[in-house]
């Protein structure tokens, strides 16, 4: 079931180990928690389904421990085996009814949205959470659409009433303007994982979303 303190005045935060200079996950997410972090979603995509299951494993214990919510990207069968608090599916994924077949359910389900007719269609489907992006530019992801900008995002804190995380090239030059337009939980990837001190890009964040 959704945590929604975990989805309020936050940031979302991801690995990307290609990105994070040589640190592992673990590691990563380990200073994610301690700084507050309380979503972690675990996305990689190259790595072997053995390396990827025994990551889980280890985060999943490190965010019970914090009492956070685990969500695993795209691999539905990973998410289970790992007792993930949810999963995270894009649209050309396998689609919300029959995801909803599969998982537990007590398994929150989040689906990317990139317009507005995807995102009523999520609302339709009862998902637990959006995804709101690219809203800049962004190379963590090779498959991903052309930024979808601000205008998406307003469309989405006017018509949508369930959490949503603005994604997508959001760094400290730019977290600003996303913030003037009303996004509550914030997902951030290479201006973290790539920090020389994750602690602190998280704890700021996390302030500066709170008070703003």
């Amino acid at each position: 079931m959704l945590n929604i303190e975990n989805f309020q005045n936050t940031l979302y935060c991801i690995t990307a180990e290609k990105y994070s200079n040589g640190k592992n996950n673990i590691d990563v997410v380990g200073s994610m928690l301690k700084a507050g972090a309380r979503i972690i979603q675990y996305r990689e995509k190259m790595k072997s389904m053995r390396e990827k299951y025994y990551e889980c494993l280890e985060i999943r214990k490190l965010t019970k421990n914090y009492n956070a919510t685990f969500i695993v990207n795209d691999d539905i069968a990973l998410a289970i085996s790992v007792n993930a608090c949810g999963i995270h599916i894009g649209q050309d994924d396998l689609p919300v009814d029959e995801a909803r077949k599969i998982i537990p359910k007590n398994m929150i389900i989040g689906l990317s949205t990139h317009n507005e007719s995807q995102a009523q269609m999520a609302l339709k489907n009862k998902v637990d959470y959006i995804g709101v992006g690219p809203i800049y530019h962004t190379e963590t992801k090779i498959d991903v659409c052309a930024p979808v900008g601000i205008k998406y995002l307003d469309y989405v804190v006017n018509n949508v009433n369930i959490p949503f995380v603005a994604i997508g090239g959001i760094k400290e030059n730019n977290i600003d303007e996303v913030l003037e337009h009303k996004a509550k939980t914030i997902c951030m990837v290479t201006e973290i994982v790539g920090s020389n001190n994750i602690e602190d890009i998280v704890k700021q964040n996390i302030e500066k979303i709170k008070n703003y």
